[in-house]
């Protein structure tokens, strides 16, 4: 009989355990006690993720054995993919490896990929006194139906910043990336983007990058603002790029109004008319200011571009002849003050974790104080080693022949790029002109003399979106390309294409990107001149210790039983 009760009360167990374990596989909880509140997703997330009734699927293809910073990132992905699936229970993931089986199905998967445009990252770590170089796939493949985006689970290495930072980058980056994805394939319509033309504004081919990349999500077209009364309500973005003629009192009323009606604009501005070529045709070069006749508008809504170039130490560099070999002059590549490198420190989901942002020829923007409360997110700055040369200015290159002394550039940082939120006032307000009312009347429009609640983006750089074109082989180099340098700045690409998305964020899941989990760096040089405590202390004294227990233990209980 007691062996029967034995054997049912081991069956009753092991069937708890099955249920508990059943229980906890399909229901996925937990408490965050992190003070980043690492494990707990935004709330704009959720109520992404609760509005969507479509199933999705998820590949991730970074399944295998990594150092531990990767083995961390694919923890984190498998874990924010569970959180995801318990408020989008139809979400289905799995983790593959890309580099398992034979040499042909890895050749197979491998072109496979390749034809999709996900291509493999070399990752470099050592092994005992071995370097090893392996081929992974940091990416995740989100799917609905027919529809799929490739997320690329890391960031790109920024120069000088530890390998653990930017894997630490990547990790906190996941739940955006994440949302984005899953906003995007779930979006019924596309956002519409219009660049305007007719007033000496970038060509197609100047912006061809940029709007190739947003017309994966967006629509993209121009319009002559001289031929338009009214910018349409389906127009989500206007994007002014590098002006450099005036706008006429209609086309001011016309941005004006579509402002006033909830639209939002990227000004991307030049103020004074100069580049490399410019100065290089002259031995001395004055570069005329714009006058754009918006200055009256910028002013109402907030901002002034001041008509100054900025200087930096912390910039990028152009070719230079520094001598001769023989009849052949040698060329240097010399840093030029006038090609900011903004390497942004605001904590915005815009311009959080951006490499560095190349600008030519920037200028200063104020922020002024207006009749209604306008919000200034100051997103790009010049660096701490800043000065500026006022208008007229006289340029050359003879100012690299001089030493850049850091005590020469002793002004603050200066403002680059500005982020206005709220509800603007007209510029027309108490000065409507009969023909403007009439416009109006033509088209039944009122006048509209405050905003709803809208953004506008300043960059004192119209070529912040200005791609190097080969004229040769008839390709396109990235957004952010400098020829000089042969290299990229990513900065540009990531800093615009996050200001477009933040402008038609209406349920806020960029705040995703503003998410920070904290890295505690370990400090290497203490770790190794304190090795020997530390593996006593986890090693030898958990053994005393419970050796320690276990002779007590006896000796109580040999204490106790003994007669």
């Amino acid at each position: 009989m007691k062996i029967g009760q034995g054997v049912i009360r081991l069956v009753l167990i092991a069937v708890v355990f099955i249920l508990v374990n059943a229980i906890a596989n399909r229901f996925y909880n937990h408490i965050d006690l992190t003070d980043d509140s690492r494990f707990s997703l935004t709330t704009p997330t959720k109520e992404l993720l609760q509005k969507v009734n479509d199933p999705i699927y998820v590949k991730v293809l970074l399944e295998g054995e990594f150092p531990a910073g990767f083995t961390r990132l694919q923890q984190s992905t498998r874990d924010l993919l569970a959180r995801y699936k318990s408020y989008l229970p139809q979400l289905v993931y799995e983790f593959q490896n890309p580099s398992k089986g034979t040499v042909d199905q890895i050749n197979a998967v491998r072109e496979e990929l390749r034809k999709e445009g996900i291509l493999p990252t070399t990752l470099r770590y050592g092994e005992g006194d071995q370097l090893t170089n392996k081929q992974i796939y940091p990416y995740a493949i989100f799917s609905l139906g027919s529809r799929q985006i490739v997320v690329n689970l890391l960031e790109e290495q920024v120069m000088g910043v530890p390998e653990e930072v930017v894997l630490n980058n990547a990790v906190s980056l996941l739940e955006y990336k994440f949302s984005d994805a899953i906003q995007k394939l779930t979006l019924q319509k596309k956002a519409n983007i219009i660049f305007t033309a007719g007033k000496g504004e970038l060509e197609r081919e100047q912006t061809a990058h940029f709007e190739m990349q947003l017309r994966e999500h967006y629509n993209t077209g121009r319009v002559n603002l001289d031929s338009m009364y009214q910018i349409p309500a389906e127009i989500d973005v206007v994007v002014v790029a590098k002006p450099r003629a005036p706008f006429n009192q209609k086309n001011q009323f016309v941005l004006d109004q579509y402002i006033m009606n909830g639209g939002k604009v990227i000004w991307l501005i030049d103020k004074l008319n100069v580049n490399v070529d410019s100065i290089a045709r002259n031995n001395l070069y004055v570069p005329p200011v714009y006058e754009f006749g918006l200055e009256d508008l910028w002013f109402k809504y907030g901002f002034r571009i001041q008509p100054n170039l900025v200087l930096d130490l912390q910039s990028s560099t152009i070719p230079q002849v520094v001598g001769m070999a023989g009849d052949k002059p040698q060329m240097e590549l010399i840093k030029w003050p006038y090609h900011v490198l903004s390497f942004s420190q605001s904590n915005h989901p815009i311009a959080k974790n951006l490499d560095r942002v190349n600008l030519f020829f920037p200028s200063t923007i104020d922020t002024l104080q207006t009749a209604v409360p306008i919000d200034k997110t100051i997103l790009l700055t010049s660096s701490p080693y800043t000065r500026y040369q006022l208008a007229p200015v006289r340029l050359n290159f003879q100012i690299l022949q001089e030493d850049f002394k850091s005590e020469l550039f002793n002004k603050a940082p200066q403002n680059l790029a500005v982020l206005l939120e709220g509800n603007f006032e007209s510029a027309f307000k108490n000065r409507l002109g009969g023909d403007m009312q009439q416009t109006l009347n033509q088209i039944g429009a009122p006048f509209v003399d405050r905003s709803p609640l809208t953004q506008q983006l300043v960059v004192s750089d119209g070529d912040i979106i200005n791609n190097v074109l080969n004229v040769q082989e008839q390709t396109i180099f990235p957004l952010g390309y400098n020829k000089w340098e042969r290299k990229t700045y990513r900065g540009n690409e990531a800093f615009m294409l996050n200001a477009v998305e933040y402008l038609l964020d209406d349920s806020n899941i960029l705040t995703a990107r503003a998410k920070e989990v904290r890295l505690r760096l370990l400090d290497k040089v203490k770790a190794k001149a304190e090795k020997t405590k530390w593996r006593f202390i986890n090693i030898v004294l958990p053994l005393l210790l419970l050796l320690s227990f276990g002779f007590l233990f006896r000796f109580l209980r040999k204490r106790k039983y003994t007669i």
